[in-house]
């Protein structure tokens, strides 16, 4: 019997009357790093986390949820005496943490099961440093040339899920990413780019350089302007730095509670017109159009929030659109929330797309602008007013001015003021939607596709000394 099947059946003998949910996640990852075009960092690595929730009825009524999380070494997946008893100590801390929690306010029974069971006795899939053969050919070629820096990281995650309402799923995610500085001594000038993948057989890293050593030229021209409203032109990469943040935001409840830009006087801004450009904003496991986005089939965690919730394990995931056609369409509400507000189920996801505009490129947008700012990328990014959704944060490595539909030089870098909900608001045209990578939250989040945004009014609130 595996790691999961036995620590359910640990949480049926320690409690019966209590709902448990078990989640396995093992990560096998790999990293290549250089800097000063020369390689300087390499591993591989393996984590193994155990999560264990106990979902217990309280004498005093409702249902308290605890949440124990252990490493799961090769001694605990083997099984033996030793492990049973650390098995049945994580539970009882587990159950612990439950009664001491009081009665939960996401309180649910636990999901059927939807869809075939997963095959459970499979081991975890690994990547390999292999996977960045070409990549790594292809920087040994460019070290001559370019002064680089970078990172690439590749891992693969295998999740194994099994609940007391009969839940047993498996699933595999790989994921990665390869982003890159150039920098030309000779001005100072430095460009970022970048972009995710599955497996890094799709990336392209000739034609990635190829676009930086074009940024770079550039920059051989610097322009000094003063802080003000320019007209904009943001990259995919930069639109979704500023899109995740709006999906980050759209919980249900502090929309419902006047807590969140989403919020209005007696309800929530659902169904409030914000373009008339026809935008939708959604994250899908399935992602027509984009299978490398797709994620995990149910729902797996050990943390509840306002939208998202343990009560929730093995619910399916599925399409949510945040906005409709440029209008607010949905919130995040776990099915306890939901339920009590009268709102369906939506789940975060775990990939966002933004579709809707033209099939013009970010060269197509630049060329037809008369004067305006082509910003290649945000950094450091924080909230400055939950109730607007204002963000503040710095230009970096790259904003350009462009004139009579050309670029015609490097400018100062910025620090901007602006809101994710308002940049909907006010752009006026949208390209064609495209696989990118946010600079911001590559961190965090990778699966996006994005088109370029003209904004008429970027607020360029003050110059910046940041390089």
């Amino acid at each position: 019997m595996n790691l999961v099947e036995r620590a359910l059946e640990t949480a049926g003998r320690v409690r019966p009357d209590a709902g448990a949910a078990v989640l396995l996640r093992e990560t096998s990852e790999v990293v290549l790093r250089w800097a000063n075009s020369t390689m300087t960092t390499n591993g591989a690595t393996t984590d193994r986390t155990l999560g264990l929730v106990l979902l217990v009825p309280l004498a005093g009524g409702g249902t308290g949820a605890g949440v124990v999380r252990v490493s799961a070494p090769d001694s605990l997946l083997a099984g033996g005496a030793e492990a049973d008893a650390r098995l049945t100590d994580a539970v009882r801390a587990a159950v612990r943490a439950a009664e001491d929690s009081g009665a939960s306010r996401d309180a649910a029974e636990l999901p059927p099961p939807t869809g075939p069971a997963d095959p459970f006795d499979v081991p975890a899939a690994e990547t390999s440093v292999g996977v960045f053969g070409d990549l790594a050919a292809a920087l040994g070629d460019s070290f001559g040339t370019d002064r680089s820096a970078g990172f690439a990281d590749h891992h693969v995650t295998t999740t194994w899920l099994a609940t007391s309402a009969g839940v047993r799923r498996c699933w595999t995610e790989p994921a990665g990413a390869v982003e890159v500085n150039l920098k030309d001594p000779s001005s100072g000038s430095s460009v970022w780019g970048g972009t995710s993948t599955r497996d890094f057989a799709d990336v392209d890293l000739p034609a990635i350089l190829g676009d930086l050593r074009g940024r770079l030229a550039w920059g051989r021209r610097r322009i000094a302007l003063d802080p003000g409203r320019y007209e904009t032109i943001l990259p995919p990469s930069a639109v979704s730095d500023f899109m995740i943040y709006l999906a980050w935001s759209m919980g249900g409840r502090p929309a419902q509670e006047g807590r969140s830009a989403l919020s209005r006087a007696g309800g929530t801004r659902v169904g409030e017109q914000l373009t008339t450009l026809p935008l939708t904003l959604a994250g899908d496991p399935d992602a027509p159009g984009f299978p490398t986005l797709r994620y995990e089939p149910v729902l797996a965690t050990t943390s509840s929030g306002d939208e998202v919730s343990v009560f929730d394990n093995g619910a399916s995931t599925r399409r949510v659109e945040w906005l409709r056609d440029g209008a607010v369409a949905e919130l995040a509400y776990p099915r306890a929330a939901a339920a009590e507000y009268g709102a369906r189920f939506a789940p975060p996801s775990d990939n966002l797309l933004l579709t809707g505009g033209s099939d013009a490129s970010l060269s197509d947008l630049v060329a037809t602008t008369r004067r305006g700012l082509l910003l290649t990328c945000l950094w450091y990014m924080r909230e400055v007013d939950p109730e607007t959704m204002l963000l503040t944060g710095l230009t970096r490595d790259g904003v350009y001015l462009v004139e009579d539909g050309e670029v015609v030089g490097e400018v100062n870098n910025f620090r901007f003021n602006e809101s994710p909900l308002d940049l909907v608001r006010r752009a006026t045209e949208a390209g064609a939607t495209e696989r990118t990578l946010p600079r911001e939250w590559k961190d965090w989040f990778t699966r996006v596709a994005m088109p370029p945004l003209r904004i008429p009014d970027f607020n360029m609130s003050s110059v910046s000394q940041a390089s």
